[in-house]
């Protein structure tokens, strides 16, 4: 798949309503753009396979708690799904095949094989925004735990959570529904963009970078910074009908912002 095909196949996944997207399918058209070659169908089979195997091991009483233990000792003790701690920017850990291939992972990516599978066995799970981690939860009625894929699957109560963001904040916080906040499958893509344009920024491999924000802005395209984002990368690519047109839309849409004025002198800059 070439890669006009694979943002045409990105673009029509997230046309959908959002609870219709295909979260595996949508990230290994992302991963494609990375890898031409790449066979969606085999790594769609490899979740499929999982599931598979582990539907055989599901206690018989599908009581939620038991479920969630089962899958733990499938994906972490079984198939050594692992957190990379160790190169933690390493791009490969948001591709969603480097991660079945490689067991190694982000978050979200982890979080992305977990929800997937779960999928296929009919355990509804949710993907949770908490500030500076990803977590996910079953989507079941008064059922207050969370899971960190991050961590082997660790179960964290919402005392823990609150603790956890007390850690973060580096002084005493009161869990409030906002903390923990339900992420939209379009939310988790954009997510998931994010942490490649922010590795590339940092890389300065800007051509990716600028392909992961092509790609917000297709799912979120009133994001005013992705937009600005957009026109600096195509600045510095020498793209300057479509730096001058976002950087203008930028002022337009926020004239007070902080960086209002570097704005307006890279306009007439290019306009000069």
């Amino acid at each position: 798949m070439n890669y006009v095909s694979a943002r045409q196949y990105f673009y029509q996944e997230i046309q959908q309503v959002d609870e219709n997207i295909d979260l595996a399918k949508a990230a290994l058209y992302i991963a494609t753009e990375e890898y031409p070659d790449l066979d969606c169908d085999e790594y769609l089979n490899a979740l499929d396979t999982m599931a598979f195997e582990l539907q055989e091991r599901l206690p018989d009483t599908r009581y939620p708690m038991r479920v969630v233990k089962c899958i733990n000792e499938y994906l972490y003790r079984d198939l050594g799904f692992a957190g990379n701690t160790e190169n933690y920017y390493d791009p490969r850990n948001s591709f969603l095949n480097d991660v079945i291939e490689r067991r190694l992972g982000i978050p979200i990516t982890l979080a992305l094989v977990y929800l997937e599978v779960a999928r296929r066995i009919d355990f509804p799970m949710v993907g949770v925004g908490m500030p500076g981690h990803f977590l996910i939860r079953p989507d079941i009625p008064d059922m207050d735990i969370y899971i960190d894929t991050f961590h082997e699957g660790e179960i964290l109560f919402p005392q823990d959570c609150e603790l956890r963001l007390s850690q973060i904040y580096q002084q005493p916080v009161q869990l409030q529904p906002e903390h923990l906040p339900r992420v939209t499958k379009a939310q988790f893509l954009i997510r998931l963009l994010s942490n490649l344009k922010h590795i590339y920024l940092n890389k300065q491999e800007l051509e990716l970078a600028l392909a992961a924000v092509e790609r917000i802005l297709l799912v979120a395209p009133d994001s005013i910074i992705d937009t600005r984002d957009r026109g600096l990368l195509s600045y510095q690519l020498g793209r300057f009908t479509q730096a001058t047109q976002d950087l203008e839309t930028y002022l337009y849409r926020t004239p007070d912002a902080r960086d209002a004025s570097v704005i307006r002198r890279l306009l007439l800059k290019l306009k000069g």
